[in-house]
């Protein structure tokens, strides 16, 4: 199909009317010039009410999940739990554990139980950080056995469970990725916060533990893991994040950074996600944490305020270097105790001398290359293939847009700003610090935005064009975002820059999404969307996900949907595992049950032809 954009879909959806503001918008696009990274200094928003918050909230965990590769959230095959082998002691076990938390993958842990409780127990998560040893680490800066073996003794059944890469859990790295794992959402932190969501599942599954009373904690990156899996899983109900929630630092480590996971938010504020349940914070004065009681612990307690319970979370701050040494471990047991075992306290909240197994004894496979399982590539492609299972068996138009709309990071503006001197037209968002800058001729009937990548001038040198400008409607011609120099040697460099930033086509359906929204509060009418050369493919995916009827004309231009045009035409993280090409044309073509494009019968994405 050629430049003059025959092609026709058509999309209808909720109608939603935002009325036009005239206000002042920036005077340069703030996403060349002001891009986040895992070290700026973030500031937590001010929430003036419980509404206000639970409705962030709730945004703020889908987009989590949609970062993680979790929207929807997969589905759930038995656990098939194997204890390779048990070691029994006077007062606790310690078992070697493997489950099954996808199919043909497995994620090792040992579980520590207490011995003579007859009563089911409560039960404790405890994802390791990143010391060299993993779950097996013995130092004073963090024993993970001490840790485990103390809180059983404690009465608490005790999950101690490998990060990827690490320990029995190596069927991939715990460093891995590239530009077709970002199209599918795969990557170390998702795997491990579906490997968390799991492992909650595996103690609920346990005879011995109370399914109601479930904590976790970590240190380091294992604190990011408890908040980020206490934020989108309820069934944690006690939390205890080690030196890890700040607002100066964010992680830094392919396990808790992903493309999405943090446009617009940061640690702190997905940490107050887990509000108001029962929660300590332990910091220590010698690393990021050290600001921690006079700015990040008074942030989160104005969130549990609005809940009328600020005495539910807790701080501790440790004179310390990084750690999870003693002071912070029975700093923890107190509040465990507390929270979790009120009417009964353990006889002793101190940490006792223990003897360590060896290694060899903690591990499913001790032996180096001992082991008969899937390796990477079977891995990343069973993950393909169930997730293309699941999204062409997803028949619920809200859900399909919903996942399209995270991995787009799509925003429709509710009231957009304009700038208007005589045909020059500048666009933004409130509060967001984009610059839309385009052409613009009021008119007649139904408006038109167009969209060309050369911008205006070769928009205005097509014939489709041409005709348009000969009637009386109401025409919008935009200029695509582009990157600066400055933020191109960013994405360059800086390895997690999509953990805090859109891709250039991601924030070009976001502009046309502020257009069309502009026009609708114009008219009040049906826009019309004219997508010409590869800006077709911009329009689709803005159309599918737009809140409001749409009449697209979109001129794909050979676009097939597959990795490597995601890759090089339109590259938006976590595009595939939301449905790609195939939902979003699905979407365009609800409303009438047809579409007139020469992509209908594009293939499908590489996974599903296999």
């Amino acid at each position: 199909m050629n430049r003059t954009g025959r092609s026709l879909g058509l999309i209808l959806a909720i109608a939603m009317v935002p009325r036009w503001a005239p206000a002042a918008v920036p005077k340069s696009d703030l996403r060349n010039t002001e891009t986040a990274g895992y070290k700026t200094h973030f500031k937590m928003p001010d929430y003036t009410s419980r509404e206000q918050w639970e409705e962030r909230r709730s945004s703020l965990r889908q987009q989590i999940l949609s970062a993680a590769g979790l929207l929807p959230m997969p589905v759930k095959a038995p656990l098939r739990p194997q204890i390779v082998r048990r070691l029994s002691y006077q007062d606790y076990s310690i078992e070697v554990v493997l489950i099954e938390t996808l199919p043909g993958y497995y994620l090792g842990g040992n579980l520590y139980r207490p011995v003579g409780k007859t009563t089911p127990a409560p039960a404790v998560l405890v994802p390791h950080g990143h010391w060299k040893r993993g779950r097996l680490e013995d130092n004073p800066s963090y024993p993970v056995p001490a840790l485990g073996i103390n809180l059983a003794r404690q009465g608490y059944v005790v999950f101690a469970y490998d990060m990827v890469g690490f320990n029995d859990t190596k069927q991939t790295p715990h460093s891995f990725g590239g530009w077709p794992e970002d199209l599918w959402s795969f990557h170390p932190m998702g795997l491990q916060l579906w490997n968390s969501i799991r492992a909650v599942d595996f103690l609920q599954s346990l005879a011995d533990v109370d399914p109601h009373r479930i904590a976790a904690t970590g240190a380091s990156g294992g604190g990011t893991q408890t908040f980020l899996l206490a934020a989108v899983d309820d069934r944690i109900r006690f939390v205890a994040p080690v030196n890890m929630v700040s607002a100066h630092m964010q992680g830094g480590d392919p396990c808790e950074e992903a493309p999405n996971l943090r446009l617009d938010t940061f640690n702190v504020e997905i940490t107050a996600m887990i509000a108001p349940r029962p929660m300590l914070l332990v910091s220590s004065t010698h690393d990021w944490t050290k600001h921690t009681p006079i700015e990040e612990f008074p942030a989160i307690r104005r969130i549990y305020d609005l809940y009328g319970v600020p005495e539910t979370v807790q701080n501790a701050h440790i004179d310390a270097e990084h750690n999870y040494n003693r002071q912070s471990r029975e700093a923890v047991y107190r509040f465990l105790a507390k929270n979790m075992q009120g009417d009964h306290p353990p006889p002793t909240l101190a940490d006792r001398k223990i003897s360590l197994p060896a290694d060899k004894d903690l591990l499913a496979f001790p032996k180096p290359g001992a082991r008969d399982l899937e390796g990477y590539a079977d891995v990343f492609q069973m993950w393909k293939m169930e997730a293309t299972r699941q999204t062409q068996s997803n028949t619920d138009p809200a859900r399909q847009r919903e996942a399209l709309r995270y991995a787009l990071a799509a925003d429709w503006p509710s009231q957009p700003e304009a700038v208007i001197k005589g045909r020059q037209i500048v666009l933004s968002r409130a509060g967001k610090g984009d610059r839309v800058t385009g052409y613009w001729r009021p008119g007649k009937g139904a408006p038109v935005l167009v969209v060309d990548p050369g911008g205006r001038s070769a928009a205005l040198r097509t014939e489709a064009v041409g005709q348009l400008m000969e009637s009386e409607r109401p025409v919008l011609i935009i200029e695509p975002f582009v990157s600066h120099a400055a933020r191109i040697r960013k994405q360059w460099f800086d390895r997690y820059f999509l953990s805090y930033n859109q891709t250039d086509a991601a924030d070009r359906v976001q502009d046309i999404l502020t257009a069309l929204a502009f026009l609708k509060g114009q008219s009040g009418g049906r826009p019309e969307l004219m997508g010409l050369g590869d800006a077709g493919v911009w329009c689709v995916f803005a159309a599918a996900v737009a809140p409001t009827a749409i009449e697209v004309v979109a001129d794909l231009n050979g676009f097939s949907g597959s990795d490597e045009d995601f890759r090089n035409r339109f590259f938006v993280p976590g595009i595939q595992r939301a449905g790609g090409l195939s939902a979003a044309l699905k979407l365009v073509s609800t409303a009438r049950g047809m579409i007139q494009t020469e992509a209908s019968t594009q293939a499908t994405a590489d996974v599903g032809e296999q």
